[in-house]
């Protein structure tokens, strides 16, 4: 049977007993306390933990958005994860408004660089007055003061779909993906926006944005002036990527990283995981940047 984690306060807010993950790479987080268990996330080096049971070799944890099984050989506990953690502490701003603007300068007349949701954890850079300086998706920005929680923490583990989309895909990210593919298998419909009974390929793309409270245009070829414009080659996961043919935008997708799609392909395929049509693609464009995008007033966004 394998010891309890020793009794000792952790130095870690919000943890009451912390595990930290004593690897160089990742610790897998199984879904059963065995190796044969599915991987359901990782903890990254010197991740922390809450440790909710202990089994014969094994710790239940629960870590950012993954919960399970992690090997006890590879967690340390008590004044050892303490004593990890006092070296590994990092600055972050936890956003606490539903829907929080990242601004190029450190002020409210500038333009805005993205959105973080509540509850986002944001890497803090340097604290100024009624600003944080904040690095997201390895960008620089500023957020109000107001509307975040500024504290030290460890970093956090990562569900495989988090994984899957690369280093510095936030959240919000994460989850825009992640909603879309609920829809696949679903029907297209020319003209249509119902993720469930029926959307084109620009009506596919408005409604799961929509759903996240963006406002785009209708079809495929104003969509494309929306956001901010980058090249195919170079799109993240979330980005529009637009197929044209003499000239003509026809058909949109939505791109989820690793030259896969997720798209209201043709009447005969319905919604779709594809790869893109490097043949025909000829622009992308990054939505969750942009300045012009209408947000609706039910996500209480706050202006700031």
């Amino acid at each position: 049977q394998e010891e309890q984690p020793q009794q000792v306060s952790s130095i870690v807010a919000g943890y009451n007993v912390l595990g930290v993950a004593n690897v160089t790479n990742y610790l897998n987080v199984r879904e059963t306390p065995d190796l044969d268990g599915k991987v359901l996330g990782k903890l990254p080096m010197n991740a922390g933990c809450e440790i909710l049971e202990t089994l014969d070799g094994w710790y239940k944890i629960s870590s950012g958005s993954v919960e399970g099984y992690v090997s006890a050989e590879y967690l340390l506990t008590g004044a050892e994860a303490n004593e990890r953690a006092s070296g590994c502490l990092a600055t972050v701003a936890k956003v606490k408004a539903d829907m929080l603007m990242v601004r190029e300068e450190p002020n409210t007349d500038c333009t805005i660089l993205t959105r973080v949701a509540c509850d986002e954890e944001l890497e803090a850079v340097e604290l100024l007055d009624g600003w944080v300086k904040v690095n997201i998706d390895n960008k620089f920005g500023y957020v109000s003061a107001e509307y975040v929680d500024v504290y030290q923490t460890l970093p956090k583990g990562v569900t495989i779909e988090e994984l899957s989309y690369g280093n510095g895909i936030s959240n919000t990210t994460v989850d825009l993906i992640e909603y879309a593919k609920q829809f696949l298998g679903n029907p297209y419909v020319y003209g249509g926006t119902s993720l469930t009974n029926g959307a084109d390929c620009s009506g596919f793309v408005y409604s799961v944005y929509k759903h996240f409270g963006v406002t785009l245009p209708r079809t495929s070829s104003e969509q494309r002036s929306s956001g901010t414009g980058v090249s195919y080659a170079d799109a993240q996961p979330g980005d529009l990527i637009f197929y044209a043919k003499a000239g003509h935008v026809y058909h949109v997708v939505m791109y989820a990283g690793d030259g896969k799609t997720i798209e209201a392909a043709n009447t005969k395929a319905g919604i779709i995981s594809g790869t893109v049509n490097t043949e025909n693609a000829v622009w992308a464009t990054r939505i969750l940047e942009d300045n012009e995008v209408v947000v609706d007033g039910g996500i209480g966004e706050v202006n700031a």
